[in-house]
């Protein structure tokens, strides 16, 4: 029912940009016909309106993954560095907040560890709209930043990484079944700032699913109760991104396929210092608006990831 509703919302953009379209056609073959050069600008800035739109709609149809569609959970793990790291995650973490927010998705941080002295060791994230893992699949992979470092008292050059993850999210009445009594559930005092409440009462909650050992943690909502609900959010999306990757190797067992052992590759280098410059390493794609990209423009970014999947297996 939730796919059949974005494609029902999908066949309604079309048909109601080919209305717009139809209609604007009319406004400039009337304002020919009567020589009127006031409607000009109007028409102007309709024709560009529409242009985006119909661009934004073309873009939806570079989504052919099984999962597309769905909503995502977006984790966020600094790397080695200590301070350096940590406050690249967190400028990350601004960054996806900045696009969703753009894009006018609902996005809650689900959990945060705070850094020893600024920034975020991680941070979890769960932002929800149309095609969220389908735009944010491509963000997955290693983030490296290159600047004069704000924390070194002689301004030196620092590089920094930070892991990010992108995992669909899992719908646990279709994808997932647990028993109850494969699951341990522990609390504990929160960490890091949260005021009294939270230092005072175990409202912190882990969450293990013994058969595979994956543990979920959260630490940052205001009750145990709200801690366990989205610990167990994140836990169902792990345990959907485990089974989604056993049966693609699997597949590629059977095939003979050559097996990607893991996430950890460098996709993208920010660059603050000696110039300016964003590059996916993927797709060469690159701008030199670092600023404006942090502030969560990547839609140049993620199109050029889409089209380069063409014709493969997403």
């Amino acid at each position: 029912m939730r796919k059949l509703a974005v494609k029902k919302n999908l066949i309604n953009s079309w048909r109601d940009l080919e209305k717009q379209a139809g209609e604007l056609r009319e406004m400039v073959v009337l304002a020919e016909e009567e020589a009127d050069d006031s409607l000009r600008e109007e028409l102007q800035l309709e024709v560009k309106r529409l242009g985006a739109e119909f661009d934004r709609l073309e873009g939806e149809q570079l989504f052919v993954g099984e999962h597309d569609t769905r909503n995502a959970m977006l984790a966020l793990h600094a790397g080695a560095g200590g301070t350096e790291s940590q406050d690249w995650a967190d400028m990350l973490l601004r960054m996806y907040l900045r696009w969703a927010e753009r894009h006018g998705y609902q996005a809650d941080v689900l959990d945060v560890s705070p850094g020893e002295e600024v920034g975020v060791k991680s941070a979890i994230v769960e932002i929800k709209g149309d095609y969220v893992y389908g735009y944010l699949k491509g963000e997955h992979g290693v983030h490296r930043l290159v600047r004069l470092s704000p924390f070194d008292s002689d301004h030196a050059r620092h590089t920094s990484f930070v892991l990010v993850e992108v995992l669909p999210e899992a719908e646990e009445a279709v994808d997932i079944r647990i028993a109850p009594e494969d699951l341990k559930v522990d609390t504990f005092r929160s960490s890091g700032p949260g005021g009294q409440h939270m230092q005072k009462t175990s409202s912190a909650v882990r969450v293990t699913h013994l058969p595979t050992g994956l543990v979920a943690t959260c630490q940052s909502q205001r009750s145990q109760h709200q801690n366990k609900e989205a610990a167990l959010k994140i836990l169902y999306s792990r345990l959907f991104e485990l089974d989604q990757k056993e049966r693609a190797d699997e597949r590629a067992r059977i095939k003979g396929e050559r097996i990607d052992a893991g996430w950890g590759s460098q996709i993208r280098s920010y660059v603050l210092h000696p110039y300016k410059m964003v590059k996916d390493l993927r797709t060469d794609y690159e701008v030199h608006d670092p600023e404006a990209v942090l502030d969560g423009e990547l839609d140049g970014f993620i199109t050029a990831y889409l089209r380069s999947r063409i014709g493969t297996k997403q």
